[in-house]
């Protein structure tokens, strides 16, 4: 049995004659920046995630620095001020806010759920501190009733990364990118509402803040040949936002078959060996990632690929290890992000897997270390 990580042209292929369709519209229209395909699918991704406003922009790490770049334009915020960011994030989350002269103030997540961890984020709060960016990583919410209890507390501001958590849900049924004052949101081919290049979104309530995004991203004007900032060129192209409109007619489906195969790997795998991930609560988690720890991980890399199965592991080293931060984070110790570092793989979870694969997948994971 052959099972690949993730078999995005099996993903797209479902909906083949729909992307053809509106790409030969884009194509027909003569009109490829910030046209009608974009507008829609701005209203549209708004209104799926419950937010009055949506911004596309050119991809998630671009979502993310332009919130903090629209909020230091607005006197929000001042170079130098911190933000608290979970340690064991993908590095785009800490370049968005080292790229506009903030400063990341990484705390450690938990070690069953790896989403930040709620009751440390206090004892980093400093006089400096304006943000706190949780991420919800894997595709499962972090604890936003908390978090944003303690941000009233301490009048800040709270910025999602939301990259991979399109669709998930509170008990209460608000969705990613409607939990705090902005959102930023990846549609990287590989995630959950991916388009076929490159893509993002910032999602927020405040129409203030969504219009100096989207100057910021259109070299820093709203008219055209009038620069009223010093932005950069930042923009989801017709074509991606055409795709995405098709496949976010199909995301909640999609979000359904992979909590299937997430539900079976989480009843079915049954290995000492091998943690598995916790689920908080259904709604909350759409399985973008199905992640496991593995003190012998290699070993485990090894026995899968032996048996045709592919994995990938998120993330090997993180941020704050990273040549890009060399010197940046000295003195502090991150362990439970590195005993993470050491230990996540995750497995094969996409739309388009059969039954037979995820056994194939639960029998290769349970005769690991026979």
């Amino acid at each position: 049995m052959n099972i690949k990580f993730l078999d995005l042209k099996a993903v797209n292929t479902q909906y083949r004659d729909e992307l053809v369709s509106a790409c030969e519209r884009v194509i027909d229209s003569g009109w490829y920046i910030r046209g009608a395909e974009s507008s829609k699918f701005e209203e549209e991704f708004a209104k799926y995630c419950g937010t009055k406003f949506a911004v596309g922009v050119a991809n998630g790490l671009d979502g993310l620095a332009l919130i903090f770049k629209a909020y230091l334009e607005l006197g929000v915020m001042s170079v130098g001020d911190e933000v608290i960011v979970p340690a064991n994030t993908y590095i785009a989350t800490v370049l968005a806010i080292s790229a506009n002269g903030l400063k990341p103030v990484l705390v450690e997540p938990c070690s069953d759920t790896c989403l930040i961890d709620v009751s440390k984020i206090r004892e980093k709060i400093t006089d400096a501190t304006r943000v706190i960016m949780p991420v919800h990583l894997y595709g499962q919410l972090c604890d936003m009733q908390a978090i944003n209890s303690i941000a009233r507390e301490y009048d800040l501001k709270v910025i999602e990364d939301s990259a991979q958590s399109h669709g998930a849900r509170t008990l209460g049924g608000v969705r990613a990118g409607a939990l705090g004052d902005a959102s930023a949101f990846s549609f990287y081919p590989g995630k959950n509402l991916g388009a076929l290049g490159d893509g993002g979104a910032v999602t927020t309530n405040n129409e203030e803040l969504a219009d100096v995004i989207r100057a910021l991203g259109n070299y820093g004007g709203s008219v055209k040949y009038v620069n009223d900032y010093r932005g950069v060129n930042s923009r989801l192209d017709e074509i991606q936002a055409a795709m995405l409109r098709v496949k976010l007619r199909h995301l909640d489906s999609e979000i359904t078959r992979r909590r299937h195969v997430a539900k079976r790997y989480l009843s079915e795998i049954k290995n000492d060996r091998v943690v598995l991930p916790q689920c908080l609560q259904d709604q909350s988690h759409v399985w973008h990632l199905f992640v496991v720890q593995c003190e012998l991980r290699e070993e485990l890399v090894r026995h899968l690929e032996e048996k045709g199965i592919q994995t990938v592991i998120h993330y090997p080293i993180a941020p704050h290890n990273q040549e890009a931060y060399a010197g940046a984070f000295e003195g502090l110790n991150f362990p439970v992000t590195e005993a993470l570092e050491r230990s996540v793989l995750s497995l094969p979870i996409s739309p388009v897997m059969s039954d037979k694969q995820i056994g194939g997948v639960v029998d290769a994971v349970n005769s690991y270390g026979e």
